[in-house]
């Protein structure tokens, strides 16, 4: 069944959102008030790279599956609101920044009829939700339809997380907006993905309860490379050994230089910060535990350029990688952004290659060099440091990089390089949470 579909808010979330309810057959309106974001997206460019979303989003738009506009009233036809506009974290706090859900959900309510549905994506604290239900209530004059179903999107895979989701959540306070939700995502549903149906303070805290799991997961394991690094242990191998215990799990047990992006971070703030409001905070309080290790790896790869190089004055380094992930251009507290602009603050001359990221980067902070030919950003480097698991780090030619630089040395910040192969080229290989003997 065809549903018509509006979705309010076209950044990463809402554009691969009004996409895939556009793959699923629905009919789609998005809503977008960023007038030169707008202007590109009616061109059918995505304003961020994302494998597949482009050519996905640009055909939807062609074929009328996908209508765009700036104006809230034409949303009105519409039987299903998504709201995905973001919440930053807040200037000055660790706190989450609802206002712009807040406005969107204003801003939408004048337009509402009775059995239309509204389902939230965006990620907010506990709470929200009856909040807007209120508010909107009242602006609509009648008792709003509110859903609250939370995204669960990786970048790098965000329109296959859309389309073939682990599992959908809904949480409603009535079964009509139940049946609503489960008509939109009827295609999905018949491939037996999974349909949760929770309380709606349920619904709101299993993105940020997900998120601080997988962030002290990857913490856990940098927090055992800690103590490899000092012992002569292996954590890479301790990791896969652990990882084959079924209640555990080899997933999110990545040593290196930790996580960073538009989520874990700020979520696992906001999640902090919410639960101080509700007067538990101490039942969180490893959390900051988790955010300290992970910052605690990007102090550990400055420390060990500074042990590489003595001064770093001067000294030529090639950061590989620049975007927090492989597959994307975000750099939303990047850790290969925050070490390079760290090395660079010490004197050094650094030089960043990433395969997408470059514009990007020259918008976010120009100071840092920029080389798109991977030969010349290796070139004269007295320190290479790998800093994102592209896929051409991976594979790369020891040999012929290492006939470029200066100095055969490498940082491996995300484990991902063939150890054994590099060392036989000559270089000395420096991995995180492996002593170098080990390997």
């Amino acid at each position: 069944m065809v549903v018509k579909v509006s979705v309010i808010g076209l950044g990463y979330l809402g554009a691969t959102h009004a996409t895939a309810m556009a793959e699923l057959g629905h009919e789609v309106i998005g809503i977008e008030i960023d007038s030169k974001k707008l202007e590109q997206l009616s061109g059918g460019s995505i304003p961020f790279h994302e494998p597949g979303l482009e050519q996905a989003f640009s055909r939807n738009l062609s074929s009328g599956h996908i209508k765009l506009s700036s104006d809230f009233a034409s949303l009105a036809s519409a039987d299903l609101h998504f709201i995905c506009v973001g919440t930053p974290q807040r200037q000055g706090s660790d706190a989450a920044d609802t206002s712009y859900v807040v406005s969107a959900a204003k801003a939408l309510a004048s337009h509402l009829r009775p059995d239309s549905v509204v389902a939230g994506k965006s990620t907010v604290p506990v709470g929200t939700a009856a909040e807007l239900k209120d508010v909107m209530s009242e602006i609509a004059g009648f008792e709003v339809n509110l859903a609250w179903n939370p995204e669960f999107l990786r970048e790098g895979t965000a329109l296959e997380d859309s389309l073939r989701p682990d599992r959908i959540v809904v949480g409603a306070w009535n079964e009509h907006s139940v049946g609503v939700l489960k008509t939109a995502y009827a295609p999905i549903l018949n491939h037996g993905t999974p349909f949760l149906v929770l309380d709606v303070p349920t619904a709101e805290l299993v993105k940020v309860a997900a998120n601080a799991f997988l962030a002290t997961k990857i913490s856990f394991i940098n927090a055992m490379a800690e103590v490899a690094e000092v012992s002569g242990a292996d954590a890479v191998a301790l990791a896969n050994a652990i990882g084959y215990d079924e209640r555990i799990g080899n997933k999110f047990l990545r040593t290196g230089i930790g996580f960073g992006g538009g989520c874990l971070p700020k979520d696992i703030r906001g999640f902090m910060a919410r639960a101080e409001e509700l007067g538990v905070g101490s039942a969180v309080d490893f959390l900051k535990d988790v955010d300290a290790i992970n910052l605690r790896r990007r102090d550990r790869v400055v420390e060990l350029a500074k042990q590489e190089l003595g001064s770093l004055s001067a000294k030529r380094v090639t950061m590989l990688g620049i975007s927090f992930k492989p597959d994307s251009d975000d750099l939303r507290d990047s850790p290969a952004l925050e070490i390079s602009q760290r090395l660079a603050k010490a004197g050094a001359t650094v030089t960043v290659h990433d395969p997408v990221s470059l514009e990007a980067l020259a918008e976010k902070d120009p100071s840092l060099g920029r080389e798109a030919e991977l030969i010349e950003a290796v070139r004269e480097a007295e320190l290479v440091i790998l800093g994102t698991e592209w896929k051409q780090y991976r594979e790369a030619d020891p040999e012929l990089l290492g006939s470029l630089v200066a100095k055969k040395t490498v940082i491996d910040g995300r484990n991902v390089l063939d150890v054994a192969r590099w060392q036989q080229a000559g270089w000395k290989v420096i991995a995180l949470g492996r002593s170098i003997e080990n390997a």
